[in-house]
């Protein structure tokens, strides 16, 4: 729980280069994710929900500092 309010935080105070990076490192740990499900059980169910969590709160905060 203190990883999300830590990660909201310091969304914040990222610039939009750094938020696109942390956008494409997310993305591709969900694609690893995905591709790990399909061959065996995951020992984490939660992980990708938490991840996609984390890709939304991403990209509102680069949508909110376009305006």
């Amino acid at each position: 729980m203190a990883k999300t309010k830590d990660l909201k935080k310091g969304l914040k105070e990222m610039k939009e280069g750094e938020l696109v990076k942390e956008l494409a490192l997310f993305r591709e740990k969900l694609r690893v994710l995905r591709f790990k499900a399909e061959g065996a059980k995951s020992k984490n169910v939660k992980e990708g929900t938490t991840l996609r969590k984390q890709i939304a709160r991403i990209l509102t905060e680069i949508n909110q500092n376009k305006k």
